[in-house]
């Protein structure tokens, strides 16, 4: 074969010796949720070939990916919603969420009131599934039964 060639290895030598130069991403802020992380883009462009944007947040300090997300965020972090959400969308989802746990206390204080105990949990194992009185498990009489 005549003519120029890639160099294969020069190619590798040259991304090996660029994977040690720390990555310059630079993004837009998009916003910060209430727990603190902070949320960012960088718009997608396709005359790069890039089609979708790149999204990503950092966690707020000491927490280190611990706390989930609010939904909100998450939405826009997954592609779901191409616009982040409002500060007004989100105190009106906190307060809507409060809201249901002082609804839900006053039920549960109420039933309480009227002599309601605590729900029964079912009692997980072998014995937990339907028994019929016309089959007895592991009974050779009721194997043509089907």
């Amino acid at each position: 074969m005549s003519g120029e060639s890639r160099n294969l290895w020069l190619i590798v030598f040259k991304n090996f010796i660029n994977s040690f130069k720390p990555r310059q991403i630079r993004g837009n802020h998009m916003g910060k949720d209430y727990i603190g992380n902070a949320y960012y883009e960088i718009p997608a462009n396709p005359r790069e070939g890039k089609r979708k944007p790149t999204r990503w947040y950092n966690p707020a300090k000491g927490l280190d990916f611990q706390d989930p997300i609010p939904s909100e965020w998450e939405a826009w972090l997954r592609m779901r919603r191409p616009e982040p959400p409002t500060e007004e969308e989100i105190a009106k989802n906190v307060a809507i969420a409060q809201m249901k746990k002082l609804n839900a206390a006053k039920i549960e204080e109420k039933r309480l009131a009227e002599g309601g105990s605590l729900p029964s949990i079912p009692e997980r194992g072998h014995n937990s599934f339907p028994t019929y009185p016309e089959y007895t498990p592991g009974d050779p009489e009721n194997k043509g039964n089907r």
